[in-house]
């Protein structure tokens, strides 16, 4: 379904995350999931916190689609603040294991209801 393709020609991720992913199947594009709970209240104030109920919900969105978290191949990480980076990466590192899609991380003046992380991703199932 998915292979991690990493190139000895560059230097090596950074993080827990491949050079890029082959995918075959069917895409799944994932909106942006931020630290809402099912009620729509942001839960957490911490990047830790936030990072983990985002993971959650894009974890809950890519099975209801039929995938899993291995599917995923690509992700975008949103931050309000990239000092925290190493805190963000800390928990996605341990989210996804050994499955490492493809990652960008951005900082952004702003987020949608004043979150400090949003995640989007892309999946193949």
């Amino acid at each position: 379904m998915k292979k991690e393709i990493n190139s000895d020609k560059i230097a090596k991720a950074i993080g827990p995350y491949s050079h890029s992913v082959l995918a075959e199947g069917k895409f799944i594009f994932i909106s942006g999931q931020i630290a809402l709970d099912i009620d729509g209240n942001m839960k957490g104030d911490t990047v830790k916190e936030q990072t983990e109920k985002a993971l959650s919900n894009l974890k809950l969105v890519v099975e209801n689609a039929g995938g899993s978290i291995e599917s995923i191949v690509k992700t975008t990480v949103l931050m309000k603040d990239l000092s925290h980076f190493t805190e963000m990466n800390t928990i996605y590192a341990e989210f996804f294991g050994n499955s490492k899609p493809a990652r960008a991380a951005y900082e952004v003046s702003r987020l949608p209801k004043d979150a400090l992380i949003e995640i989007e991703a892309i999946a193949v199932i």
